[in-house]
C-alpha cells in the first residue's frame, strides 16, 4: 500500500521541533558523581535537522541538542557545526562557490543552556550558513556535509583551537529513521560519510517518529541519546572507533512505553520506505513534489524489501534498535579492506553492546 502527502506535510516527516525544558536531577542524585566513560574524548557533531529546535513537531533539531547533552554528560569535549536552515535529504551535497559563516548561538533551546558547561569548549553551538559577515534569520545554509568539511579543514581550530581533527564526528538524532533507500539521500549519513572521507570515525544516529511519523517525542531522542552515550564508551573502550567505515544506527519508537530491542547488525534495505513522488497539475508542465509511504505489506516497486536482514524490517516491523556500516565507496562487489575491524564492530553490537 501506497499513500502520498503534501511535500508541506511531509517536511514533518523530515524536519521539526519544540523546546521545553527537561526534567532535573533529583537533589540526591546529584551527590554522586556521575560516571564519564568518554573523558578527554572530543566531538564533533552536526546533523541536516539545523541547530534551531523551535518547532512544535520537533523535526528541526531537538535530536541535537539531546545527544549534545548525553555526550557531554558521559565526559565528552562537544563542539557543535551545524546547518543554519533544515536540510533534510541533503545526501552529500556541498557548496561549490560563495562564502561561509559559522556563526555562534549565545541563547541556546530552553533546557539545554548548561548541559556541557563543564567541557573545556563549553559545548559551543554554531550554525553555518552561505553568507559573509554574518547569519539572518533567512539567510540560505550550508549543507550538513558542507559543516562537517568546514569544521575538520579549519573551521574547529579558527573557532574553538582545536589542533587535529577531532577523535569522532555524530551526526543527528535526525528527525525520523533513515533506512533502506532513503540512505542514499540522507544529510545525516552524508554528514558521516563526509568525516570517513577525511580519516575522522563517525556514527549516525535517527529516531523514528511517533505511530503518525509526523511528530517527533523528545523521549525517543533521549533514549537514543542516552544509548548513543553508552554506545559509543563501548567502543571507545575496546578500540573500534574506526574511519575504515561509518556506522548508521536508528532507534524505534518507544514514545508509548514501548521497550527498544536489542541491538541488530542489518544491511540498508534495498526496497524503500519514503520515496519522492511526482504529482502533474492537470496537463501542465508542473509536477508537484510529494513524499511517498510504502505502508503495510507492499509488493510493487521500490517499495519490496527483498533483504531478510533489512534496517528497515528490524527497526519498523520488529522494534530493535538497527546498526548498518555505510562508506563512501559505492562501487558494486569491491572488497571489504577492513574485514578484521568490521568483523570486531559486528561483534560488539551482536554480543557485547548496550541494551536500551
Amino acid at each position: 500500500m501506497r499513500r502520498t502527502l503534501a511535500l508541506t506535510t511531509a517536511a514533518a516527516v523530515l524536519a521539526g521541533l519544540g523546546a521545553t525544558a527537561y526534567a532535573t536531577t533529583p537533589a540526591a542524585d546529584r551527590t554522586k558523581p556521575a560516571p564519564r566513560p568518554l573523558a578527554g574524548l572530543r566531538i564533533l557533531l552536526s546533523n541536516d535537522d539545523s541547530m534551531r529546535a523551535a518547532n512544535t513537531s520537533n523535526s528541526d533539531g531537538l535530536g541535537l541538542y539531546e545527544l549534545r547533552r548525553a555526550m557531554c554528560a558521559a565526559g565528552a569535549d562537544v563542539v557543535v557545526m551545524a546547518p543554519w536552515q533544515v536540510q533534510s535529504g541533503k545526501g552529500t551535497a556541498v557548496t561549490n562557490g560563495g562564502a561561509l559563516t559559522a556563526q555562534r548561538r549565545t541563547a541556546l533551546p530552553a533546557g539545554y543552556e548548561n548541559d556541557c558547561a563543564g567541557a573545556p569548549s563549553g559545548g559551543a553551538v554554531f550554525g553555518v550558513c552561505l553568507a559573509e559577515g554574518g547569519c539572518a534569520p533567512d539567510s540560505p545554509s550550508a549543507t550538513p556535509a558542507d559543516t562537517v568539511k568546514l569544521a575538520l579543514r579549519g573551521g574547529l581550530a579558527a573557532k574553538v583551537g582545536w589542533r587535529g581533527a577531532p577523535d569522532l564526528v555524530l551526526t543527528g538524532i535526525n528527525s525520523g529513521p533513515n533506512i533502506a533507500a532513503s540512505v542514499n539521500d540522507s544529510g545525516t549519513v552524508g554528514a558521516a560519510v563526509a568525516a570517513i572521507d577525511q580519516d575522522v570515525p563517525a556514527i549516525a544516529f535517527s529516531s523514528s517518529g511517533d505511530a503518525s511519523q509526523l511528530f517527533f517525542p523528545r523521549e525517543n531522542y533521549r533514549a537514543h541519546a542516552e544509548f548513543g552515550a553508552r554506545f559509543v564508551a563501548g567502543l571507545k573502550e575496546r578500540g573500534l572507533l574506526t574511519s575504515a567505515f561509518a556506522l548508521k544506527v536508528d532507534y524505534p519508537d518507544v514514545s508509548a512505553g514501548q521497550r527498544a530491542g536489542a541491538p541488530v547488525w542489518t544491511r540498508v534495505g534495498d526496497g524503500a520506505v519514503v520515496y519522492h513522488a511526482y504529482e502533474r497539475r492537470g496537463s501542465g508542465d508542473t509536477f508537484d513534489i510529494a513524499l511517498g509511504l510504502c505502508e503495510g505489506d507492499a509488493h510493487e516497486g521500490e517499495c519490496v524489501e527483498n533483504r531478510a536482514d533489512a534496517d528497515s524490517t528490524w527497526l519498523l516491523g520488529e522494534g530493535h534498535v538497527t546498526v548498518a556500516p555505510i562508506t563512501w565507496d559505492r562501487t558494486y562487489g569491491t572488497p571489504v579492506d577492513a574485514r578484521r575491524e568490521l568483523k570486531a564492530v559486528q561483534r560488539y553490537v551482536e554480543r557485547e553492546a548496550p541494551r536500551p
